[in-house]
């Protein structure tokens, strides 16, 4: 009995949303402060008046991260875009963060942080220098031109008057589930990214990873579907967040 009442007690605040999407990534919003003390794959991470923390020695992945106050990190975060009145990488921290909204950036000489975009825009217009790495920019997109934030999706998907087509044929006009696949593939392309900057990283795997790469950013379900099976058992001695990738995937076409 002793020892029952030593186990950590978990406290959920009023005004907490926890939820679970089709894909098996969570997403928690609570209005204090978020400690995240365990590995995970997440949609969406905000506290509306506080900070958010990932403690050290965890492994969190995550579409969206959105702090009124700071962001720390002090494990490893893998996000799209993280939105903090200040983010701070702690001794020994890793970020790989592509889309960052911050007043204040402080890291620790040991901590390590790639990406950092400051913008859709400005990610777009560097991208945009490599044409074999990202075939199609938004229409219109130039320095100094104002773009809207948008989904990057394809011109099919772009089309005025069509709605989405889910692989099976079916349509959803809510949009709903068309947001949940971008996410996934934002975060899967983040993945990738990272992956390709492996040292060990063979030719074949190497070079599969790029045409998946390439796959990802062209938002074309179909061919995406089809071909990121093969092109993943391409991949000599793949990473647990590779593997991790493979089954947001397998997830996203099932």
């Amino acid at each position: 009995m002793e020892d029952e009442r030593n186990f950590p007690t978990m406290i959920i605040p009023t005004g907490t949303d926890i939820s679970v999407n089709e894909h098996g990534q969570l997403s928690i919003r609570t209005p204090g402060n978020l400690v995240i003390q365990n590995s995970g794959s997440y949609s969406l991470i905000e506290s509306g008046n506080g900070s958010v923390r990932v403690d050290p020695g965890v492994k969190v992945e995550a579409v969206s991260v959105q702090a009124a106050d700071s962001c720390y990190v002090a494990g490893e975060l893998t996000a799209w875009r993280v939105k903090a009145r200040k983010i701070t990488l702690e001794k020994g921290a890793m970020a790989y963060i592509m889309l960052q909204e911050a007043e204040q950036l402080e890291l620790d000489r040991t901590a390590r942080l790639v990406g950092n975009f400051a913008s859709d825009k400005e990610l777009y217009l560097m991208l945009g220098r490599f044409s074999r790495q990202l075939r199609q920019l938004p229409e219109g997109l130039k320095p100094g031109a104002e773009v809207a934030a948008e989904p990057f999706l394809s011109p099919e998907a772009q089309a005025a008057d069509e709605p989405f087509v889910a692989p099976d044929g079916e349509s959803d006009p809510s949009g709903e589930r068309m947001q949940e696949r971008q996410e996934v593939l934002s975060l899967v392309r983040v993945i990738i990214e990272r992956e390709l900057g492996r040292k060990t990283l063979g030719e074949q795997g190497r070079a599969a990873l790029e045409d998946l790469l390439e796959l990802v950013r062209s938002g074309e379900l179909e061919p995406l579907g089809k071909g990121y099976a093969y092109l993943l058992s391409q991949v000599e001695s793949g990473s647990g967040d590779l593997e991790h990738a493979q089954e947001m995937l397998a997830r996203l076409f099932a």
